[in-house]
């Protein structure tokens, strides 16, 4: 319910298409919300939200436009009695930020200055926003809690989350809003249905969608970028998340939203970290396939290390990862699997 009436809250999701958001609205629509979504299919497919609704059973209103255009924007929340928001749309990759850093400061930073501008215009104060763990930038400590010091970002991309995170500070602080900022650290994975998944458009840039495509074929072989990291089998680790767990805890912030909670900040990640080589061999597992690579270059912006301290959310949101590194691959290689083009028209044998 909206706090203080009798009626659903009703979610305004952006980027709603994509991996990370077409999860978290099969999860609101589970937990009694209401759902609204927005997204340009710069980088997600109307298939997505076909599934979605297969999924919950449910029809879900959907409007193919750019957060940047304010006006239609605009008329979304003139159709829709919007209570909250969960902010996803933006460019998302850390290498390519390093590349065309005026796209990603264009999309990300000008694009949250306009949805902010109509959220304050319908005077909608409640807001969930995808973080990132590229705002602590290279460690100082690990794990990482949510006091570890922000900046020193290794990349655009981080950088934007961080300008947007400080965005969010000010306005709460001058305007009385409630936000949850969620610093994700990597989320794997994909819905047990099979269904849904994540399926970039053009050259994945994470390790997951890249392994899988290998696996099917549509990819001769995996890019590891750097075996020469100070870690135990040279290449770099990270905490990965299962994205459905991941957008559990997305639904754990709209809660959290509900008792007027003003600016929070948590960390989601399992606490532990993986190297790229365990996930392959994990994955093989998983698939009975062979998964081929070759040693490249770092990428830029990449940092060795980093995972999650996430005590935070599990005592303040009641929020745990339960899904392990085996249901990760698993869930992943069902939806390759099921789906070797992906979202993509499937052409039909001549």
């Amino acid at each position: 319910m909206a706090p203080g009436t009798n009626r659903r809250a009703c979610v305004l999701v952006t980027g709603g298409a994509g991996y990370i958001g077409s999860h978290a609205v099969v999860e609101l629509i589970n937990s009694g919300y209401d759902a609204v979504i927005v997204d340009n299919l710069s980088n997600a497919y109307r298939e997505s939200i076909n599934r979605v609704e297969e999924i919950t059973g449910s029809s879900i209103p959907f409007y193919e436009l750019d957060i940047l255009d304010k006006e239609e924007l605009s008329n979304v929340f003139e159709k829709h009695e919007i209570t909250h928001v969960m902010h996803f749309a933006g460019s998302k990759a850390i290498g390519e930020s390093c590349q065309v850093p005026l796209m990603y400061y264009n999309n990300n930073l000008l694009g949250a200055i306009a949805l902010f501008n109509v959220m304050k215009k319908y005077q909608v104060k409640n807001l969930v926003f995808s973080s990132s763990a590229a705002v602590y930038g290279v460690p100082q400590y690990l794990p990482i809690d949510e006091k570890h010091p922000t900046g020193g970002c290794t990349s655009p991309y981080g950088r934007t989350k961080l300008f947007i995170e400080e965005m969010i500070k000010d306005i709460c602080h001058s305007d009385k809003w409630n936000a949850v900022l969620l610093r994700y650290f990597n989320p794997i994975g994909a819905h047990i249905s099979g269904k849904i998944g994540e399926d970039p458009s053009g050259h994945p840039n994470n390790l997951m969608p890249y392994i899988s495509q290998v696996s099917v074929g549509r990819r001769s072989e995996l890019s590891i970028f750097g075996n020469d990291y100070d870690t135990p089998d040279g290449t770099a680790l990270r905490d990965y998340i299962h994205v459905v767990d991941l957008a559990k805890g997305h639904v754990k912030a709209l809660k959290k939203l509900e008792e007027n909670c003003g600016l929070k900040y948590y960390n989601l990640g399992i606490g532990r970290s993986y190297s790229v080589l365990e996930i392959v061999k994990e994955y093989e597992k998983a698939s009975g396939r062979q998964v081929p690579y070759k040693i490249v270059s770092r990428r830029v912006g990449d940092v060795p290390i980093l995972y999650s301290d996430p005590a935070l959310a599990e005592a303040e949101l009641d929020w745990k990862a339960v899904k392990d590194l085996k249901a990760m691959c698993e869930d992943t290689w069902r939806w390759q699997s099921l789906n070797p083009h992906g979202m993509r028209e499937v052409i039909s044998p001549s």
